[in-house]
């Protein structure tokens, strides 16, 4: 079952990274960006929250940019993924300047450099709302990454530091991100999203 699921999600993860993904085009990212952007600040979670891990988008996935800056405006505590060799830790990011002047990957992505010494997410009180990309989602909360595990390695680890802490895990997608059910098969390991928000649905995975 484990082999048949692996093949399946890596199957489907070539389909949307080769095929559908690309065929968006930047004027539906930007559309369906600031839709979602909107849906999400409207949210009692996103209200409610004062620690927020967001990620910082690249060309291919929902523009985060427009929620950072409303992060900001609002006083919220923002943290975004760095990673210290093969584990995803998330750092305080101070302001859009600061955003602004972080360097870039080899991989065209903003992000921190795990020896600038920022404040770690795991050591002052952790996270409300989780705010995670993907290649693909479920209306039920599925979630397919991108294969390294980083996301939920972190969540499990989080859960560990904070067991009595009850953050929300909300995924941001295309619409041409969501799958049926039946095509994003989970693993025991798989964390299982409390909403995954489009341009024009929030879905709820309670």
């Amino acid at each position: 079952m484990t082999t048949l699921c692996g093949t399946i999600k890596k199957v489907l993860r070539m389909e949307m990274k080769d095929k559908i993904l690309p065929a968006i085009t930047p004027e539906s990212r930007k559309k369906q960006s600031y839709a979602i952007t909107e849906r999400v600040i409207g949210t009692d979670d996103f209200k409610k929250a004062q620690t927020i891990s967001i990620y910082l988008s690249t060309s291919t996935e929902v523009d985060t940019t427009n929620l950072l800056t409303e992060m900001f405006q609002q006083g919220k505590k923002v943290f975004v993924p760095t990673y210290n060799k093969n584990v995803m830790e998330m750092v305080k990011l101070d302001s859009m300047l600061d955003y602004e002047s972080l360097p870039l990957t080899k991989w065209n992505i903003k992000q921190p450099n795990i020896s600038d010494g920022r404040e770690n997410a795991l050591t002052c009180g952790g996270i409300d709302l989780f705010i995670v990309p993907g290649v693909a989602f479920s209306r039920k909360g599925g979630r397919l990454g991108h294969g390294m595990g980083f996301y939920d390695k972190y969540f499990k680890r989080h859960s560990e530091t904070y067991p009595d802490k009850k953050s929300i895990l909300m995924a941001i997608a295309f619409k041409e991100q969501i799958v049926p059910v039946t095509e994003l098969p989970l693993a025991e390991h798989d964390v299982i999203l409390d909403y995954v928000v489009t341009q024009d649905d929030v879905f709820s995975s309670k």
